[in-house]
C-alpha cells in the first residue's frame, strides 16, 4: 500500500472541503461562524488551487478549503488535488465533500507526493490521506507506484543510469513479480543479429543490450511491450546543440514508462501473456560511432542508410519490434521519446500515438480521457511513405525535408511489424517541464496509465 494510505496520526483526521466559486456561499454557510469570519478576513473565496487552513480555538488546523475548477470549465484539471500533499502540514486528512472525480483526486493527491531524493536528502511526505468510501485504495497505491518508479529512472542522470543500470531496474522487477529475465549484451548483439541496436550503442564505452522480460501463462493472450531505452543521446555525430543535450538522460522514458506499465499489469494479475523489451543503448560520440550515410543491415533484413544519427531511437526500435514481431504477439505496444516534430505539433502533456486498429484507437482514446493520461491519434498516412526511400539503401533513417517527423518515424517502425495481429506506437515526451498539480517538474509516466485501463478491460 502507497505510504500516503498509512496512518500517521491517532488524531482524527482534519476535513479538506472543495470549493468553486458556485459553492462557496453554500460551503461557507456551512462553517462555524469563527471560520467564517477567518476566511472573509484571508479574502478566501474558492478560486481554482486557493487554498486556506482554518485554525480551531486552540490554534491547530480545524479545516482545510481548496478551490477546484468548475466541472464544466474550459481546461478542467481534475489533477488540481496534487497540490496538496506540498501545501498541507504533516498530519492526517479527509475528504469532507466530493471533488468533481474523487478517483482522480486521490490518485492525484499520491502522485503529488512525490519527490526524488537520490541525490539531495528529503523528508519523505508525513501527510496521510483517509481514502474516501469506495475508492479502490490497492489500484490507487498500484498506479502511483508504477509512476513513481518510471519518475525515478528517467530522473536518475546518465552517469547513474546507463544501459547496464536499466537492465538491473528491469532485473529488480522481474525478480519482484516472479518474471524471466534476459539481457544480450555487447557483441552478442552482433551474433544474435541485432546489427541496428549494436550500431548505435558501439560509440560508448557502456556495453548496448536488448533487455528482455517475459511473465505470465504462455496460453494467454500475447501482449509485448517495447521501450526505447536511449540512455543518453549526444545526437552522436549529428551532434545536439547543447541547449537540446540538456535533458537528454531522459531519452530512455520510453524504456521507464514500459517499465512502469509492466509493472502495473503484474501487479494486477492480468490475464495475459506478457513481454518487455528494451533496447537499452547510449548514442556517444567517438572514432567508431556511426556516420551520416553509413548504412546497417537490420534485424528483419532491409538495409537502413543513416540519414541522420540522432535519429537513433527508432533503428533501436526496429530491430527490438522485429524481434518481438517474430513471436506474432496480439498487441504490440512500443513507447519512445523519439521526435521533436510531435512535441511541435502537440506540446509536452499531448503524446501522438499511432495504429491501423480502429478499434484500439477508439478504447485508447477513451480510457485516455478518463484517466486523464491524454493522447491524440495521428495518422500512418501512407503517401509519406515513400518519404523513407533511400538511393543505395532499402529505407532511410532520417528523410531530408523536415516535414511531418513524427509520422514518418511511425511509418519507419510499422516497416519492421507485420506478423503482429495488432500494433500500437505512442511518441511520448516523458517530462513534466513546469510542475503542475501531481506532477512535479522532471521525469513523467506518460500513456502507461491509459493503456494499462486498456489493457485491464480487454484482460483483467
Amino acid at each position: 500500500m502507497h505510504a500516503m494510505f498509512q496512518s500517521v496520526s491517532d488524531q482524527p483526521a482534519v476535513p479538506i472541503s472543495f470549493v468553486t466559486r458556485s459553492s462557496w456561499d453554500t460551503i461557507r454557510a456551512g462553517l462555524p461562524e469563527a471560520a467564517q469570519r477567518f476566511a472573509a478576513a484571508a479574502g478566501y473565496n474558492g478560486k481554482p488551487g486557493q487554498y486556506l487552513a482554518l485554525p480551531t480555538a486552540e490554534g491547530d488546523i480545524g479545516h482545510v478549503l481548496f478551490g477546484l475548477d468548475e466541472a464544466d470549465a474550459k481546461g478542467h484539471d481534475p489533477f488540481r488535488p496534487g497540490a496538496l500533499p506540498g501545501l498541507l502540514p504533516a498530519g492526517s486528512y479527509r475528504f469532507a465533500n466530493a471533488p468533481h472525480d474523487a478517483r482522480l483526486a486521490v490518485l492525484a493527491f499520491a502522485l503529488g507526493a512525490y519527490k526524488f531524493a537520490r541525490y539531495r536528502h528529503a523528508e519523505p511526505s508525513a501527510v496521510n490521506l483517509v481514502p474516501p468510501d469506495g475508492i479502490d485504495v490497492a489500484a490507487i497505491s498500484r498506479t502511483a507506484e508504477a509512476v513513481a518508479l518510471a519518475r525515478d529512472l528517467i530522473n536518475t542522470p546518465a552517469n547513474d543510469m546507463g544501459p547496464a543500470e536499466l537492465a538491473e531496474a528491469a532485473q529488480a522487477l522481474a525478480q519482484r513479480f516472479g518474471a524471466a529475465f534476459d539481457a544480450i549484451v555487447g557483441d552478442d548483439l552482433a551474433t544474435r543479429n541485432f546489427p541496428l541496436i549494436r550500431a548505435v550503442g558501439m560509440a560508448s564505452t557502456r556495453a548496448p543490450r536488448l533487455i528482455d522480460l517475459t511473465w505470465g501463462d504462455a496460453s494467454h493472450p500475447r501482449v509485448t511491450l517495447v521501450g526505447k531505452g536511449v540512455c543518453f543521446d549526444t545526437g552522436g555525430l549529428d551532434l545536439k546543440p547543447s541547449s537540446a543535450m540538456l535533458i537528454m538522460k531522459k531519452d530512455m522514458g520510453g524504456a521507464a514508462n514500459v517499465l512502469a506499465l509492466a509493472s502495473m499489469i503484474m501487479d494486477a494479475g492480468l490475464k495475459l501473456r506478457l513481454r518487455v523489451l528494451i533496447p537499452a543503448v547510449e548514442n556517444a560520440v567517438a572514432g567508431n560511432a556511426m556516420r551520416p550515410l553509413d548504412i546497417f543491415a537490420s534485424r528483419k533484413g532491409p538495409t537502413v542508410e543513416i540519414g541522420n544519427t540522432d535519429a537513433e531511437g527508432r533503428l533501436v526500435l526496429a530491430d527490438a519490434l522485429a524481434y518481438a514481431d517474430e513471436e506474432a504477439p496480439d498487441l504490440l505496444i512500443d513507447l519512445g521519446t523519439l521526435t521533436g516534430a510531435a512535441r511541435v505539433a502537440l506540446g509536452p502533456d499531448l503524446p501522438p500515438y499511432y495504429t491501423n486498429d480502429e478499434a484500439l484507437s477508439l478504447d485508447l482514446a477513451r480510457h485516455a480521457k478518463a484517466e486523464h493520461d491524454p493522447l491524440w491519434r495521428m495518422p500512418l498516412w501512407a503517401p509519406y511513405d515513400s518519404w523513407l526511400d533511400s538511393k543505395v539503401a532499402n529505407i532511410n533513417n532520417a528523410p531530408s525535408g523536415g516535414f511531418a517527423g513524427s509520422i514518418t518515424c511511425a511509418l519507419f517502425l510499422q516497416r519492421f511489424v507485420e506478423a503482429a495481429k495488432s500494433w500500437l506506437h505512442v511518441d511520448i515526451y516523458g517530462w513534466t517541464p513546469k510542475s503542475k498539480p501531481g506532477r512535479p517538474e522532471g521525469g513523467e509516466c506518460q500513456a502507461a496509465r491509459a493503456i494499462f485501463a486498456l489493457l485491464s478491460e480487454r484482460y483483467g
